[in-house]
């Protein structure tokens, strides 16, 4: 069993008005593109996100097709990876696949190699370009990360990837990424404009 996790607590503050997960992506929530993505390789959903936004979030993935858990934060201005920590403390299956809301291009079949590289570690995370890790795109050990999470942010830390550091973890470098998925599948939507251009590409 696999679960995956969507991260939608942030504030948008880029996107303007409104709120970028319940955003209208080519005729259907931001966060339902991004949930349908992940459909065909995990089997439950968490959804992290500020309890304000729980009544809109579910209105955007009715419908979807595998059972659904909301896990709102208890504090809302903790940055990105204290969502990941709540996110994960809600799954009950051994890993979990952690997303942000705004990344209606991850390629599924990537998803399926990271849950593949990250089985006997604590993670699988990739690492493209100039060196970037990409933490909201990777396999996490659901206990183990959270637990992780909880102990850089009582240290103070406010880096998302402070937490990995932490872990058994395996590295998958761009060749290998590329042999599953273009880096589109990393692409995020932060603007307007962005999501116009998204829009263009999946119409």
């Amino acid at each position: 069993m696999r679960t995956g996790v969507i991260i939608a607590g942030g504030y948008s503050t880029r996107f303007g008005e409104g709120d970028k997960a319940v955003a209208s992506l080519a005729g259907a929530p931001l966060i339902h593109r991004v949930a349908n993505r992940m459909s065909g390789v995990i089997d439950t959903l968490v959804v992290n996100c500020r309890p304000e936004q729980t009544d809109a979030l579910r209105t955007a993935l009715d419908g979807y097709d595998h059972p659904m858990t909301i896990a709102e934060d208890t504090e809302c201005n903790e940055g990105p990876m204290a969502g990941i920590m709540t996110g994960l403390r809600a799954v009950e299956t051994e890993y979990a696949f952690v997303a942000a809301c705004d990344m209606p291009f991850l390629d599924p079949s990537l998803i399926d190699r990271l849950f593949e590289r990250a089985t006997g570690r604590d993670a699988a995370v990739p690492r493209v370009g100039d060196g970037w890790f990409q933490p909201t795109h990777a396999v996490y050990r659901a206990s183990t990360m959270a637990d992780a999470c909880e102990a850089a942010l009582a240290e103070g830390s406010q880096k998302i990837i402070s937490p990995l550091f932490a872990l058994d973890y395996v590295v998958i470098e761009e060749d290998e990424v590329r042999e599953y998925a273009s880096l589109d599948t990393f692409e995020n939507i932060n603007t307007p404009e962005e999501l116009a251009r998204a829009a263009e590409r999946l119409g």
